[in-house]
């Protein structure tokens, strides 16, 4: 099996979908934790907000493992992700240790939303060179 082979590339988008299949099922199996961490960040309505993220964060997983519409699951977690380390990772407001953490979550997060990014941009390369 070399570095090329479709099950390597599986398994990196499958280590690149995990968080977000992991956070959505420890959402959609403790709802009510979901609800709670929108209102923790403000986030109302907190209920169709969490049903939203749920959906999003599994369904847009999917569609990137799928490889059906790759690009647009990409895309939607690139731009679900900067959003939500805007929110969750506000380093600016923070100091000391809490700054410390919260500024190298924020960056890990942007370098995750750039490989989403680079996930979205490959695929529709390669859609465009089969045609």
């Amino acid at each position: 099996m070399t570095l090329s082979s479709p099950a390597i590339r599986w398994f990196a988008l499958l280590a690149l979908c995990a968080a977000y299949l992991q956070g959505g099922l420890v959402k959609a199996f403790d709802f009510g934790g979901a609800v709670a961490e929108m209102n923790h960040f403000g986030l109302q309505p907190a209920v169709p907000l969490a049903l939203a993220v749920i959906v999003l964060e599994l369904g847009a997983a999917a569609l990137i493992l799928s490889g059906r519409l790759r690009w647009l699951g990409a895309v939607a977690l690139a731009v679900f992700t900067v959003g939500a380390t805007l929110v969750a990772n506000r380093y600016w407001e923070a100091s000391g240790h809490d700054r410390f953490m919260l500024m190298n979550a924020f960056y890990e997060h942007l370098g995750l939303a750039g490989g989403f990014v680079l996930v979205a941009w490959m695929d529709l390369r390669e859609r465009a060179s089969t045609r």
